[in-house]
């Protein structure tokens, strides 16, 4: 069998699996770019990272790598690849490249950016730090490689409240999202010195819209991300990060179920879980929404938009991501 028909029978079955999410119109512009992408980065030694936010026929099609942001960084550091394409936003892209120094990493489109990353800087860090001296810093892995070389320590959502309780302070500087910093506020005793940041895509869920949900769908499961606001986390009936809510589906199997979070995670869920019926008053992200198939081939092709970090920064930032991955979940 040629390299062309097996490229023609993998995208075949690509499409048996995500043809619910993608109109068969579609489907005829996506399959001969995702061929080409997926011949191409074996010729290259390219991997490619997608994360659950991205579209069906990037997660499915193009993806050797599908996780949250920590876990595509990681993974990608333990391959033999010589170049990464981080499908995903610029603060992945640096995380990417935090993670492997030696290798090139991409960003599709460096406009891809990050509400929560924006919202502060390595210069409003070194502020608070002065502010509140000898208080550690720990900063969510959502943000820029400017405030991580900041950081004391990075933590994701699912092991924000084991972070800061590794510290064995009484209190901490907690950035930049809000919310998460008022969801591990609730879970510890630990003082949280918190930032004003917040996801454009869970901050617009609301309780009530919860709450209509659940009287529209009886027996229906709501599961919230912890960026999500206080209000919709009570009305939810599990609270958990991005792989949290992946394995809830996959273990509990409900037979529906609201995913509080980004669009195309609820449909990437859903072709892994057909047997789970989705309920999807979503959001989507824009940002994430900025990479397509055309801007990953060009990457591929091309060796456009490579993230450069200078080595001071790298040394410093990489030091706050290690620390937490040696704490784990």
């Amino acid at each position: 069998m040629s390299v062309q028909q097996e490229n023609i029978k993998s995208s075949e079955e690509i499409y048996k699996k995500i043809s619910k999410f993608v109109p068969d119109v579609e489907w005829k512009i996506h399959q001969p770019l995702i061929e080409k992408i997926n011949k191409l980065k074996k010729e290259k030694n390219t991997i490619i990272l997608a994360h659950n936010y991205q579209t069906p026929e990037i997660y499915h099609g193009v993806a050797d790598i599908a996780a949250d942001s920590l876990a595509l960084a990681v993974e990608a550091s333990k391959t033999t690849a010589d170049k990464i394409i981080m499908c995903g936003v610029h603060f992945m892209a640096e995380t990417a490249k935090l993670m492997s120094p030696n290798k090139k990493v991409f960003l599709p489109d460096m406009k891809a950016g990050c509400s929560l990353s924006t919202s502060i800087s390595g210069e409003d860090v070194r502020m608070l730090k002065q502010k509140y001296p000898g208080v550690p810093v720990v900063s969510y892995v959502n943000t820029s490689a400017d405030v991580k070389a900041e950081t004391d320590v990075c933590c994701t959502s699912a092991n924000a409240v084991k972070v800061v309780e590794s510290l064995n302070v009484d209190r901490v500087i907690f950035l930049p999202d809000q919310y998460l910093a008022d969801y591990v506020s609730k879970n510890t005793k630990v003082k949280i010195i918190s930032w004003k940041g917040t996801c454009i895509v869970h901050e617009q869920f609301s309780a009530k819209e919860i709450e209509d949900i659940k009287k529209q769908n009886p027996g229906i499961k709501v599961i919230a991300h912890p960026e999500c606001p206080p209000d919709v986390i009570k009305a939810s009936d599990f609270t958990g990060s991005t792989s949290g809510m992946i394995n809830y589906v996959k273990d509990k199997q409900p037979k529906k179920v609201m995913l509080v979070t980004e669009c195309s995670m609820s449909d990437n869920v859903e072709a892994d879980n057909p047997n789970v019926s989705f309920i999807k008053p979503c959001n989507l992200c824009p940002y994430m929404k900025k990479i397509d198939l055309k801007k990953i081939l060009d990457c591929l092709e091309n060796e456009t938009n490579e993230i450069l970090l200078d080595d001071k920064t790298i040394e410093a930032a990489r030091k706050s991501v290690i620390r937490m991955t040696e704490i784990g979940r």
